[in-house]
């Protein structure tokens, strides 16, 4: 058995990347600039739910009078969330981390399957791949943004990679930085997309599964994730979504 099909992903075609960014060449980082889409346009958008969302006031609250700030969203390039931002005078780089996990471990499928490759010579332990994976991803300049839109991405990434992903992610927040970060109170039973809907609420689309859930955490691993921020809130709500901010 494969270690994609033990990580429960499978390996049939996907869809393109939803963001066209590309990876850094030769130490280079990737532009703080929006970069539209190449290749196959996306699909129409799905219709989604609309929910309120008491963390998105605060997270915007705490961007208030900020001026001409950056911001990473680590989910799919949404144009309706690009626009909300650039509008307010934001940067914004989009970077869909799950799908760029999912095309990762098909790579390290082949690469290991591929002829007169020895496995031994990779370290397969879940923190050897998240550290191959942060090689080529999230490579920016430190202290880059002013704010970070995670959504639920910790939930699907495994634990190793989830801890590696928020130290990095500290290092590229500049002090003062903001995350805003959801986090399952339960296994999802489906996998969803956000994108903003207006200053006080976020719509919700259901979308093919990409990485299976990993993880669900509790206050304590939160916090001990985020233990190198001063400043944590959480806004709990009945659809067993928890909201939280994080500032540097």
């Amino acid at each position: 058995m494969s270690f994609l099909h033990k990580l429960g992903i499978g390996i049939g075609s996907g869809t393109g990347r939803e963001v066209s960014r590309p990876i850094p060449q030769n130490g280079r980082t990737r532009s703080l600039t929006p970069v539209p889409a190449v290749g196959s346009p996306r699909p129409p958008e799905a219709p989604g739910s609309t929910r309120m969302s008491n963390g998105l006031k605060e997270f915007l609250w705490n961007l208030d009078g900020l001026g001409r700030g950056t911001l990473l969203d680590l989910g799919p390039a949404w144009q309706t969330t690009l626009s909300f931002f650039i509008e307010r005078g934001f940067r914004v780089s989009s970077e869909d981390i799950l799908r760029e996990w999912k095309d990762f471990l098909k790579e390290e499928e082949s690469r290991l399957n591929g002829p007169g490759v020895v496995s031994e010579t990779l370290d397969m332990t879940p923190t050897g791949r998240a550290l191959r994976f942060l090689e080529s991803n999230l490579q920016y300049p430190n202290a880059s943004f002013d704010a970070v839109l995670v959504w639920d991405l910790l939930d699907y990434l495994e634990p190793a990679l989830a801890k590696q992903t928020i130290a990095n992610l500290t290092e590229l927040l500049r002090p003062g930085g903001v995350v805003f970060a959801l986090f399952h109170s339960k296994k999802p039973e489906g996998f969803q997309r956000y994108r903003i809907a207006d200053s006080n609420s976020l719509q919700i689309i259901s979308a093919t599964v990409l990485c299976p859930a990993q993880k669900v955490y509790q206050n304590r691993e939160i916090q001990d994730l985020f233990s190198r921020f001063r400043t944590m809130k959480s806004f709990v709500s009945r659809d067993q979504l928890r909201e939280t901010l994080f500032i540097k």
